[in-house]
């Protein structure tokens, strides 16, 4: 092994650190911001109780209030408890983990534009329909 070479990549490691760590802390406030500033009650006043929207509804909310898991299995037995449908909170916790409206300017310039657009968007249709699918086999057994 060359150690200028081991020495160049730990640099250019270090400058691509730098550049990034602001634009992620900035995503992590954001996102902050969204889960203090929208109350859980809000959600269950938005879902409409109907399969064919409470699936798109959810997978909208969760796109734009991006979390971890951990936070959307707390969150999403919360909105059971308050009756919002399986469905929803399904479609919800999927994208709340997957989409990530928040942290698209982000993701588009350390990944690129069109790989985080197309993500992002297989996410959003992917949480929709496991969410339908779910629903259906749960009913099934």
């Amino acid at each position: 092994m060359n150690k200028t070479k081991i020495t160049q990549s730990f640099q250019k490691t270090i400058n691509y650190l730098q550049r990034i760590v602001p634009i992620l802390l900035g995503v992590i406030m954001a996102i902050s911001l969204f889960i203090v500033l929208i109350p859980k009650s809000f959600y269950r006043a938005v879902f409409t109780g109907k399969n064919f929207f409470d699936p798109l509804i959810g997978a909208c909310l969760g796109s734009v209030a991006a979390g971890n898991p951990i936070t959307s299995y707390i969150i999403g037995g919360e909105l059971l408890k308050e009756g919002v449908s399986l469905i929803a909170v399904v479609a919800f916790i999927l994208s709340w983990v997957t989409v990530g409206v928040v942290q698209l300017p982000a993701e588009s310039l350390i990944l690129g534009r069109k790989f985080a657009l197309i993500r992002n968007l297989f996410s959003f249709i992917s949480a929709i329909i496991i969410a339908i699918l779910t629903v259906l086999t749960l009913s099934i057994l």
